[in-house]
């Protein structure tokens, strides 16, 4: 074909295929070097796909799921899913977080990424903003732009905790939400209840200035991985106008099943509106509704999880690896991702140099995060074991 012809892509996807996610460019290369090598011979940290097996429960009710043969078994349902399934993740939700939480504030998404499109189309008008701490899933900045939004980052402390001034800095009349991730990716940190109840006291105190709601979005979907005794704090409990998005991904280790949910806080202002606003989204985005089949079965144990055991246990190994090492980095409280410092300012450079010893990192700089790296510790415990001394000739090569 000539050269006269237009792009043949939206001018918005080929500028997003250029800023495409470092971590998938990472779990390609991870797939190029262990045909080359072996997958024994490449330790993959690229990629948050978790290892453990779903819980028994699980397979059991989906077994047993499966087997039932009814009428409309696998037909439509309302767009909101079951409502036998939003009741007993009500239930859940209500005793996790403390807050009265009926069906009527539950929608079943086609995951956490779901839910947060379903959400952002309910709630953004062209140009409203979304603030949220860095480091961030760089994903965020995709979903808010598929509905006009723009997403603005916000700097954390050192140890990644909530820049409480630097956020209500940021806060502008534009500003339509804030979103938080915790326990976080990529930095594990877990903010605490006293942090997102001042954060819901200055959004409540913006919001009345700026006069319009400022909603604080919860992405929650490493909630029940935590370490050392650590617990989740209530972000519905922080602030009246509070949304939930959360996966069953990680806490059941099914990421390929699409399955997850959203509730808005009771106490919210407009909290009907809101709901019916999402159910409609949750259609006309073409999800319709989250998959009947894992409705039922996450509906059938809503219990279930993963131990997150092993996963501590190579969060230990690692950090004890590294810092022996002369790495630093804050120890992680949840989910399984450690967010180092590089050794030089380039963290692209090192994660190359890392690649050298066939150890796949992905740049701190692909989460809003340069001068680090993330390893995603959700493998066999022998990639950390095998992996360890190459971190350490890699960083003697810095010194």
């Amino acid at each position: 074909m000539g050269g006269d012809f237009a792009m043949s892509v939206a001018k918005e996807i080929q500028s997003a295929l250029g800023r495409a996610s470092w971590i998938r460019k990472m779990f390609e290369e991870g797939t190029r070097l262990k045909k080359i090598h072996g997958p024994e011979n490449v330790f993959d940290f690229s990629l948050g796909n978790p290892n453990l097996d779903p819980p028994g429960e699980f397979l059991q009710a989906l077994q047993a799921e499966a087997a039932v043969r009814e009428p409309f078994r696998h037909a439509y349902m309302p767009n909101a899913g079951y409502a036998h399934v939003r009741a007993a993740v009500a239930r859940g939700i209500e005793e996790e977080q403390g807050v009265p939480v009926t069906e009527n504030e539950v929608i079943m998404t086609c995951g956490a990424a779901g839910a947060l499109n379903v959400i952002f189309k309910a709630i953004l008008d062209p140009g409203d903003e979304v603030l949220c701490p860095a480091p961030y899933f760089v994903e965020y900045g995709f979903y808010a732009n598929n509905h006009g939004g723009v997403l603005k980052t916000v700097a954390t402390n050192p140890d990644f905790s909530l820049d409480l001034a630097a956020l209500e800095r940021a806060l502008t009349p534009a500003t339509k939400a804030v979103l938080v991730n915790t326990p976080n990716n990529p930095t594990g940190q877990v903010y605490p209840a006293e942090a997102l109840e001042a954060l819901g006291k200055i959004l409540g105190r913006k919001g009345r200035e700026h006069g319009r709601t400022v909603y604080l979005l919860s992405d929650e979907p490493y909630r029940s991985i935590l370490f050392d005794g650590e617990t989740a704090p209530s972000v519905l409990a922080s602030y009246d106008e509070t949304i939930v998005a959360t996966s069953y991904s990680k806490e059941l280790s099914i990421p390929g099943e699409r399955i997850g949910w959203l509730a808005v806080n009771p106490r919210a202002g407009e909290k009907d509106l809101l709901v019916a606003a999402m159910t409609m989204a949750n259609r006309i985005l073409g999800f319709v509704n989250a998959p009947a089949l894992m409705q039922r079965v996450v509906g059938a144990v809503p219990h279930a999880r993963v131990d997150p055991a092993p996963y501590q246990r190579n969060r230990d190994l690692l950090c004890q690896g590294l810092s022996e090492a002369g790495y630093e980095f804050t120890k992680p409280k949840g989910a399984f991702y450690l967010f180092a410092k590089s050794p030089i300012p380039d963290d692209v450079a090192f994660v190359a140099a890392l690649q050298e010893e066939r150890i796949l990192a992905v740049p701190g700089s692909g989460f809003g995060g340069p001068g680090h790296f993330r390893l995603a510790f959700c493998v066999d415990p022998r990639a950390v074991e095998n992996a360890l001394p190459g971190f350490a000739r890699t960083i003697r090569k810095f010194r």
